[in-house]
């Protein structure tokens, strides 16, 4: 039996140049879109989304301050 190697925490913000940026947003909406696994490279690490990701936007605001995120949140199999 294959042991799974265990992955470190991660927390990060990467910034892209727009031209990227849109290109990935483009790859993920055609993926949502069809129902497809997604995957990205972000600061190195590949990363593998399943089409059964949750998809939420989050806005926060403060005094002086707005963001907002795009999510996608899934569990990890075990």
């Amino acid at each position: 039996m294959a042991t799974q190697k265990k992955k470190r925490k991660r927390d990060i913000e990467k910034n892209y140049p727009v031209k990227q940026f849109v290109k990935k947003l483009r790859r993920l909406a055609d993926c949502i879109e069809q129902g497809q696994k997604f995957q990205i490279q972000v600061a190195g690490e590949r990363i593998y989304i399943p089409a059964t990701a949750i998809i939420n936007i989050e806005h926060e605001r403060s005094d002086s301050s707005e963001e907002l995120e795009l999510q996608l949140k899934w569990t990890l199999d075990k």
